[in-house]
């Protein structure tokens, strides 16, 4: 009974990689910690789904480049049944045109294949208590790296249309890297006013995360390349 209950406490991961090396490596770290355990294991995109379907994971580790049904369409497919499960996806250089699509699918996040082990631990442990892994500024990077050849829209876009004023400001922080306490003080706010806002602006745009945010606020032409905190 005392170890059915430790089980249920800990982070229950599924890992997909085409290279089994690489899982089994995954696998060994995880089973050195006392809260995180792997429940399932993948080599494509479709058996992945499948597996996910029914361990119903905490945290998805997710390659992208695997034969078959990739880590994109993967992705896809899990958040649009269990939003609830974090994604991590899994990368060998973190400007892959693939991970900006995954990011772009629901993923929380990104880390690098060679990532040490410490790093790994903290990633899963970060996305299963519903925070992103990507810090801002690397988004930012990411995601203007394979926006560069498209241009901002000349017309507002009508997607913007539910929020207000504020709301906007508030997004284009965002977009900026802002964490919420700069926001607070960019715009002379109370923080739970800020935790509002952002609530309110993640319902009315259907966006999952920060990270998704981000994207959205470039592809809006709301933050420009090159641009500074």
């Amino acid at each position: 009974m005392t170890d059915d209950l430790a089980e249920n406490r800990r982070i229950r991961v599924v890992l997909v990689d085409d290279q089994a090396l690489l899982r089994t490596a995954f696998r060994v770290i995880f089973d050195e910690t006392d809260d995180i355990c792997v429940v399932g294991e993948a080599g494509d995109g479709a058996t992945a789904v499948r597996v996910v379907d029914r361990t119903r994971p905490d945290v998805v580790l997710m390659d992208i480049r695997m034969p078959g049904m990739d880590g994109i369409e993967a992705t896809r497919r899990i958040v649009a049944t269990a939003p609830q499960i974090a994604i991590l996806v899994l990368t060998t250089f973190d400007l892959d045109e693939y991970v900006y699509a995954a990011l772009h699918s629901g993923a929380n996040g990104f880390l690098l294949k060679d990532a040490l082990a410490d790093d790994l631990l903290s990633a899963v442990r970060t996305v299963a208590a519903g925070d992103c892994v990507t810090a801002p500024s690397v988004t930012r990077r990411l995601v203007a790296h394979f926006v560069r050849t498209t241009p901002a829209p000349v017309q507002p876009d009508d997607r913007l249309s539910p929020l207000t004023a504020r709301e906007r400001e508030v997004l284009t922080l965002i977009g900026r890297g802002r964490s919420n306490t700069e926001i607070a003080q960019d715009l002379q706010l109370a923080p739970g006013t800020v935790r509002t806002h952002i609530g309110r602006i993640f319902a009315k745009l259907d966006l999952r995360d920060r990270v998704q945010a981000v994207i959205l606020t470039y592809e809006l032409g709301l933050v420009q390349l090159n641009e500074g905190r």
